[in-house]
């Protein structure tokens, strides 16, 4: 469901969010308490995380080149 919504939205998804969301999807087709939710929690939290933090990053990294040329 993921998948689908963020291609229909034109949102870039990697693979890692792709078998991220089939496994957990697996788990919960079995039985919902199956899933580790507090790691599934964990990883959600990363992805959120991540894309500032990698903004930020290159937001400086530029301002160190264009410093220096």
């Amino acid at each position: 469901i993921t998948l689908f919504g963020a291609t229909w939205l034109g949102i870039p998804v990697s693979t890692t969010h792709t078998i991220t969301g089939a496994i957990v999807g697996v788990g919960a087709a079995r039985r919902i308490s199956a899933v580790r939710w507090g790691i599934a929690g964990s990883i959600v939290i990363a992805w959120v995380i991540a894309m500032p933090s990698t903004a930020l990053i290159a937001a400086c990294c530029y301002g160190i080149v264009a410093l220096f040329s």
